[in-house]
């Protein structure tokens, strides 16, 4: 079976960045980009920001 060559990995509600990067390398991949974006909900006819979703971009890691 063949991996991707990249993956996005998001940052789970209760986990921390170390803990996303851990699993990405025990997956075989390597850090390599980060986006966020506001998770927003709406309250009383206003949108408020409620956390933010962090994801990393990982590329196969080179098999030496």
């Amino acid at each position: 079976m063949s991996q991707r060559k990249t993956v996005w990995f998001q940052v789970e509600e209760h986990e921390t960045i170390s803990d996303c990067i851990d699993r990405m390398k025990a997956a075989g991949y390597v850090p390599a980009g980060r986006k966020e974006e506001p998770l927003f909900e709406e309250r009383d006819g206003k949108y408020v920001p409620i956390r933010q979703m962090i994801q990393l971009k990982g590329v196969l890691a080179d098999s030496e």
